[in-house]
């Protein structure tokens, strides 16, 4: 079980990649809805790229439900590939099957409202931006985790001057092709939302932001622990070393 494309060759207007990691038979329900906010939205050239990646031996139904609602619809294509990496690599493997004229990436667990895809989309068309994310408003989580947001983005933001973006790893974000095509992205951990603000700043691109507020896991436990968090700090430390290498070679 590896992927699946629409036969045709229409390049649709928007991609909406949905990283659906152990989502099972909720992302029925999630793809239901993201059809009908594009619908009610009047957004009717679009596609679903659903990212089923599973890790080997496991039990997860995700993948076997990921491809059945491929063959149902048209619309939407799937990746299901047993995993080489975590959140990064699954969504890199998304991005890589999405068609569209701009492409967008929203986790699949029902935190991030799907109506913020409208939003960016009208956003990132209306001022014609390269990148348009969300930044986080209110949290439903534990009060840990907007603790530990809190320092990160600081971190970032000291370490990564003149970005003018809050909420770095806040999604869905949406990129134009012409700007996904200039990312060079090789994450395959939690710090690729980081890698991609890193990216856009030295590029230059123009981005925008519209306010979201981020709901509660509804039960499902969360994937960021203390070694995510080790990692995050390690990669903050890696990336912005390599930036100064990258303008110091640039002379």
């Amino acid at each position: 079980m590896n992927n699946h494309l629409p036969e045709n060759s229409h390049r649709p207007d928007i991609s909406l990649v949905i990283l659906c990691y152990k989502a099972e038979e909720s992302i029925r329900q999630f793809c239901q809805k993201a059809i009908e906010i594009f619908t009610a939205s009047g957004i009717y050239d679009y596609e679903l790229v659903l990212v089923g990646n599973y890790h080997e031996n496991s039990d997860d139904e995700t993948p076997r439900i990921v491809r059945l609602l491929a063959d149902q619809n048209p619309k939407i294509s799937f990746v299901a590939k047993i995993k080489e990496g975590m959140m990064g690599w699954d969504m890199r493997s998304g991005l890589s099957l999405a068609r569209g004229n701009y492409i967008a990436v929203i986790d699949g667990d029902g935190q991030m409202p799907l109506e913020d895809v409208v939003s960016i989309y009208d956003k990132i068309r209306g001022e014609k931006l390269d990148l348009v994310k969300t930044y986080r408003i209110t949290r439903g989580d534990s009060l840990w985790r907007k603790i530990i947001s809190f320092v990160y983005n600081l971190l970032f933001r000291f370490l990564f001057p003149g970005l003018r973006s809050r909420d770095i790893n806040s999604k869905p974000k949406i990129f134009s092709r012409t700007a996904y095509e200039k990312l060079r992205l090789t994450s395959n951990d939690w710090f690729i939302d980081a890698e991609m603000m890193i990216q856009a700043r030295r590029l230059h691109f123009k981005i925008g932001e519209v306010p979201t507020d981020f709901l509660g896991l509804e039960g499902r436990i969360s994937f960021v622990r203390t070694p995510t968090i080790i990692e995050f700090l390690k990669n903050l430390l890696i990336f912005r070393i390599k930036e100064f290498k990258y303008w110091f070679w640039r002379g």
